[in-house]
Order: C-alpha cells, then structure tokens, then sequence
C-alpha cells in the first residue's frame, strides 16, 4: 500500500480519450468523495500519477482545481492534503441541503407518477439489501440515487440545479455516518414512499425534513457515538 492510502489496483487506469485532466479531476473527487482518500491525508502527485497511470502534470492540474473549489488544501511547502471539514462547514451545507430536499419531496408527492414511485421503491429494496450485506460504499451510492430520484419526480429544474451543487458534499459527510443510520434511514425512505405515493405535499416535506436532519445530527455526533 502505498503512503496515499489506496491499495494497489484499486484505481483503474484512465482511458486516454476526453480531456485528461478533467478525467483525472472527477478520479480523484471520487476518491475523496467516497473517503477512499482520507480529510487530512497527505496526496502526493507522483503517487496519485502511478496509480492513474498519467503523468504528474494533469494531477498537479486536477490538485489545483480540487484546492479552488474547497476539496484540497495546497500548503506552502508541505504539498497537497484532503481538505479537513469544519463542523461549521458541514452544519451549514447539510442545512441547506434539508430545505432543497424537503421542498423537492412536496413537489415529488404532488407530481409523481406510479412509474416514479415504482423506480424509488426499487431503490429503497436495493439499499435494504446493501445495509444486510454491509456494503457500505453501496448503501451510500443507493442512498444518493434515491435523493436524486425524488429530486428528478419533483420536476424543477432550478432546484436540480441547485441540488446537484451540493450533492457530492452530502455524500461526503453521509459516508462516515452510513453504518450509524443504517436500516433506519431506509425506514425512513419507505415512509417518504408512502407519503409521495399518496400525494400528501406536507406529510412528505416533513418526512424529508425530518430525515435529513437525522442525518445531520448523526454527523455531529459521530465522533462521540
């Protein structure tokens, strides 16, 4: 294993065609996104290089975008680390991703279809299954799959929009947290079926509320859990 904490092979190489730099950025926010790449951990660029198989310039590329938009941390002689959320930080972005959230579960429940209430029970079934098994990397992927399905059925796009900003934080700080909510968030998401599929507007947006801010209290207290 080497220093940046990725097990050999785990990280396949890129594929040359496309702009390789911007691959090589949307390898590396998924690594930190999925804390395959650790807050606080060290990235170096001839590291990251070999296990992309690129050279070092389209990663010192992909390093300095990541510091811009506040996933990476470019200190002054040391190099490159894992951006390090703030309690704050997390507090705010999780706040308002519970009032996009609510808002696109009342529009869900006054616009959705049997075809959409269909596609968020599949859903819900399969994250059941990932928490059975364990999977965690699962449970968080289906856990996001299933929030952008209600935010497609609330047909808005400007709320998509605004949604899809924040979507990769949420999944950054829901990841630590996934094992701790476990069955219960996918109890939770059966609930908001529920709701939706009877088109009760403010039993859904109170279900969501509800739900997204169990997991931002579960966030807060993960380190004394």
């Amino acid at each position: 294993m080497l220093s940046t904490g990725l097990p050999q092979g785990a990280v396949p190489k890129l594929e040359r065609p496309g702009p390789l730099r911007d691959r090589v950025y949307e390898a590396l926010l998924e690594l930190i996104t999925t804390r395959a790449l650790q807050p606080g951990q060290h990235l170096v660029e001839s590291e990251l290089a070999g296990h992309l198989g690129v050279s070092r310039q389209p990663v010192r590329e992909a390093l300095q975008r990541l510091n811009t938009e506040g996933w990476v941390d470019l200190r002054p002689a040391q190099g490159a680390f894992v951006h390090e959320p703030t309690e704050e930080e997390a507090d705010q972005l999780l706040t308002v991703r519970t009032l996009l959230e609510a808002e696109a579960a009342r529009l869900a429940a006054a616009n959705a279809g049997s075809a959409g209430i269909e596609a968020l029970s599949e859903l819900c079934a399969r994250g059941e299954k990932a928490v059975a098994a364990d999977d965690v990397d699962g449970a968080v992927a289906l856990n996001a799959a299933f929030h952008a399905k209600i935010m497609e059925l609330a047909g808005n796009a400007v709320l998509a929009e605004l949604a899809g900003q924040v979507d990769r934080r949420v999944r950054w700080y829901y990841t630590p947290v996934a094992r701790q909510r476990g069955r219960q968030s996918w109890v939770e998401h059966r609930a908001m079926i529920a709701a939706v599929a009877d088109r009760d507007e403010q039993l859904a947006t109170q279900l969501m509320r509800e739900h997204t801010e169990h997991t931002r209290h579960s966030y807060h207290d993960r380190t004394t859990s």
